[in-house]
This record gives structure tokens, C-alpha cells and sequence, in this order.
């Protein structure tokens, strides 16, 4: 373990940094299946916001039209069994760029924490080995302004932590939620159904607007210009441009893209509302922008091919969490139990793909995979390891898996959120609602949909998950409160841990 710091919140990545540009404790030699290429792979990691297993047509889905996700389903690794890290977004997107449980990191839920400074994420590492990096989408994991209200947490100076304080060369980036078309405007007149900002039809020609609230933000400010329309093809209209010079430079690269759809206010452009108009207007809304952001990874993969690079280019794709969980929200869990903001399956249970032509063939696995899985993936893919010391990580590499063989974790998947624990391992499920709950288990094979509780009969079972759960969360809490950087970051944003049942915020 690296010994805590007191002299600069950043010195533990700046030492992993050096690490890499002097080559010691790193190997960056890639990795290609027999008789591919050697080139680099290019990564670009694909997220949806707020969408449920069920709500593509791969998973079954009878109203929900997704035809590039089910040709990517087709193409490459469909994994059946894929956990967001969190059942709400912030901590999972943490998870994804850091390989860490939310709760080594201090994101322990929406709007809460920021991506600490002392953590090293994928894009530090592939900047490093001369990666190109952009990030395009919904950040959440820290503001961009703390001189003006902006979305959440604006104006807040502390919290002031964009992208590019993270490993990512250029952005264009929110806060955190947007409606899916017009990103930056609100009807005038518009009044929250039931106190929930559920959406609303798309803004006619001539109707008055307010702004929503929120902005994109780019290295040198906010942007002002192509923000209508489409939220998604808004998104990729920054992200293309970014591949299309990666590639024309000759530069591996690496983009983040992170969709806000399906998120609340889901608002649908005519053309996509009126392919669901047999449907109730909350359903035309969510549908018509998730057809909408799949039309864009349509557009994304097709000019990979047009480059003459989507062979050897990492395209992932998942959610951050279930569907939402009020009951008028559309989203689909396929069935499973709980919805977002729960710890069973209906709440982390997530679509998941991959696709890697060059080296990874079709599969479909249900093999459980989490979202703090990316980092130790791609950078065994790529040939890097990490060095002696480095902060612990709670994802694996599926590079074996993906490369026809078998991914087996040392121990289940661990969840952590406000009150609720869980544990989840290829068979059994150990849940617990609250501190003052009883503990449940599930035979997730047999039972999927989490309707059995096996507890009174499987107590041994119960006694050792349990145990080896309490050992995995206190190890979390000695990496958040000190123990493998210090504590320089948790005074920046005055955080104390959150232990379930206390959900420590500012």
C-alpha cells in the first residue's frame, strides 16, 4: 500500500505518472490475438443514462426500437449478467474510470463527493502511453463553474472538478442531467406533473423557452453553438470530430461517451415521438430518445468502419443504473426485482456490451461483470500493468473471457448504497435493505427475479458472505478515509464516510 500523503493531494498519481514516463512497473506492449495486429486499440466507452435491462430490443423488449444495439449485441459480447457499480449514476461512472468501488472513492451517491483528485483513471494511463482523450456527455462527478448556479452543484468553488483535471485532453460535458432534445431549454409555461419533471412534447417553432438550467462546458467555457435538437447526435456531434482527427493523426485514442437518455425530462423529437405514437405520451417521450441515442451509436460505428478503424476499436456500451423507479416512469427491467436507487438486481442489473473485431468473436455470457471492470480489462488488453503500490481495485480483467476462456473473481461483487448492502456472487445474492433488516439470500441462477429469500435456510451461507462482505467494506473505508493517500481531498470537499444506514453528505 503507498504510505499517505500530507503533501499535495496529488502526489500519489503524479508518483504513478512518473512510474510511467519512466517506464518502471509498466509494459505497454499490445497484446493482439494470433495473427492480428499489433496496432494499439482505440477504447471508446459508451454509456446510457438511466436505462433498464429490459429496455432493448436484444433483452426482449416489444415497444422500444434499438436496431444498432442489437447489431452490436450480435457482434460481439452480450453480457446477460452486467452490474452498474451503483444503483444511482455518480458512483457508477466513478467506477468506470477508476476500476474502484464508489466507496474507496467518496462518490457515494448522486451529487455526492467528487472524483478525488489522488485517483488515477483510465484516461491518466492512456494519456500517458500517448493516448488521445476526450470525454463527451455527462460528467457528474464534480462542477465545472464555482462562480455561477449551474445544474446541481454550480457556484460551488470547492467542487470544481472537470474532466480535464482527470486525464482528459479536451471535453464537452454537463454538470449533470439535461432534457434529451434541446438540451438547454425548458418549455415557458411547463409545470412539473406531480412533482416530477417527467418531459414534455419538443418545443414548437414559435413557443417560448426558459433555460433549463444547466450548460456544456468545454476547456475554454461554455459552448454556445449546436445545442438543439437531438441531445444525443448533439453529444456525437463533439465526439466524431475527436476519432475522425485521432484517426487521421495516426493516434490510438480513447473516447468517453456518456449519454443523458433516457434520463428525466425525456423529451422525443417529432420524427422519433411519431414512430411511438400508438403509445401514451410518457412512453413516446422514452422510447422515441433511446431510439434517438441508438441512431447515434448507429452513427458512431459506421464511421469507425468509414475510418477504416472499427476492427481494432473497443466499443462498450452500458447503463449507470436501472430505469427509474417512480411509477410512471416506462422503464423496463426486463423483469427483475427493484428499479434505480435499489440494490436488487432490477436496480444494477444493466444492458452490457462489447465489441473488439479484431480479437473478441460473439458471445453471449452470463458470467457477472461490473463496471469497475473496464480499467483492469483494457489495460491488460493493452499490454499495461499496474505498478507495486498502486490503489486497489475492485474490478477484474475479462480479457480471458473475451478471448474464449474463463474471468472468475476472487470474491462476489460488492455493493454499497445509503442504506442498503448487497453481495453478489456467481450463484448467491446476499441483500439487506437497512441496518435494522433482516439479511436476505438468493440462488440468483434459479431465482432471478430475487422472489425466494433462502435465508433460515442457507445460515452458513448467510454467516460467511457476511463476513467476507464486512471485510471487503471496511477495506473501502480505510482506502477512503486515508489509507492508501491520505486525506487532503476529503478536507477539499469536507466528506466523512458514508456507512449503510448513514448517507454522509456535505
Amino acid at each position: 500500500m503507498l504510505e499517505s500523503s500530507t503533501t499535495g493531494v496529488g502526489w500519489v498519481r503524479a508518483s504513478l505518472c512518473l512510474a510511467l514516463a519512466a517506464g518502471t512497473g509498466w509494459s505497454a506492449a499490445a497484446t493482439p490475438r494470433k495473427g492480428g495486429s499489433t496496432a494499439r486499440p482505440n477504447v471508446i466507452l459508451c454509456m446510457a443514462d438511466d436505462l433498464g435491462w429490459g429496455d432493448v430490443g436484444y433483452n426482449g423488449n416489444p415497444v422500444i426500437r434499438t436496431p444498432h444495439l442489437d447489431r452490436m449485441a450480435a457482434d460481439g459480447v452480450r453480457f446477460d449478467r452486467f452490474y452498474a457499480a451503483a444503483p444511482v449514476c455518480s458512483p457508477t461512472r466513478a467506477s468506470c474510470l477508476t476500476g474502484r468501488h464508489p466507496y474507496r472513492t467518496g462518490v457515494f451517491f448522486a451529487n455526492v463527493g467528487i472524483l478525488r483528485p489522488e485517483e488515477l483513471t483510465l484516461a491518466e494511463v492512456l494519456r500517458q502511453e500517448g493516448y488521445r482523450t476526450g470525454f463527451f456527455g455527462k460528467w457528474h462527478l464534480g462542477t465545472f463553474t464555482g462562480t455561477e448556479r449551474d445544474a446541481n452543484r454550480g457556484g460551488k468553488a470547492e467542487l470544481v472538478n472537470p474532466p480535464s483535471e482527470h486525464g482528459f485532453e479536451t471535453y464537452f460535458a454537463t454538470e449533470s442531467k439535461v432534457p434529451t432534445w434541446d438540451p438547454m431549454k425548458k418549455p415557458a409555461a411547463f409545470a412539473k406533473p406531480g412533482g416530477l419533471q417527467q418531459g414534455w412534447h419538443c418545443l414548437g417553432p414559435e413557443q417560448a423557452w426558459e433555460p433549463y438550467g444547466t450548460h456544456y462546458w468545454t476547456p475554454e467555457g461554455k459552448a454556445t453553438e449546436n445545442l438543439d435538437g437531438d441531445d444525443s447526435r448533439v453529444i456525437m456531434d463533439r465526439a466524431l470530430p475527436f476519432i475522425e482527427r485521432s484517426a487521421r493523426a495516426g493516434s490510438a485514442f480513447l473516447a468517453v461517451i456518456w449519454f443523458h437518455a433516457p434520463h428525466l425530462p425525456c423529451v422525443a423529437g417529432p420524427e422519433y415521438a411519431a414512430l411511438y405514437r400508438d403509445q401514451e405520451f410518457p412512453m413516446q417521450q422514452y422510447a422515441g430518445c433511446i431510439t434517438a441515442m441508438d441512431e447515434q451509436m448507429g452513427r458512431l460505428r459506421s464511421t469507425l468502419e468509414r475510418l477504416g478503424i472499427a476492427a481494432n476499436t473497443i466499443v462498450t456500451f452500458c447503463s449507470d443504473n436501472g430505469p427509474e423507479g417512480n411509477q410512471r416512469a416506462p422503464g423496463s427491467t426486463g423483469g427483475f426485482r427493484g428499479r434505480k436507487r435499489s440494490l436488487y438486481d432490477g436496480g444494477v442489473r444493466v444492458p452490457g456490451l462489447l465489441v473488439w473485431p479484431a480479437r473478441v468473436k460473439p458471445l453471449v455470457t452470463a458470467v457477472p461483470a461490473v463496471t469497475s471492470d473496464y480499467l483492469p480489462t483494457i489495460l491488460e488488453a493493452l499490454g499495461i500493468g499496474l505498478p507495486a503500490g498502486a490503489n486497489r481495485l475492485d474490478g477484474i480483467s475479462l480479457l480471458p473471457l473475451l478471448d474464449g476462456g474463463r474471468a472468475e473473481r476472487a470474491s462476489p461483487i460488492g455493493f454499497l448504497s445509503q442504506n442498503q448492502i448487497a453481495f453478489n456472487g456467481p450463484r448467491y445474492k446476499l441483500y439487506r435493505a437497512d441496518t435494522s433488516s433482516a439479511v436476505e439470500i438468493y440462488d440468483l441462477p434459479e431465482d432471478p427475479h430475487e422472489k425466494t429469500n433462502l435465508a433460515d435456510m442457507q445460515s452458513e451461507q448467510v454467516g460467511a458472505l457476511l463476513a467476507e462482505f464486512h471485510a471487503w467494506m471496511n477495506s473501502c473505508r480505510n482506502s477512503f478515509e486515508g489509507g492508501e493517500y491520505g486525506t487532503a481531498s476529503l478536507e477539499r470537499v469536507r466528506q466523512s464516510w458514508a456507512a449503510p444506514g448513514r448517507d454522509a453528505r456535505r
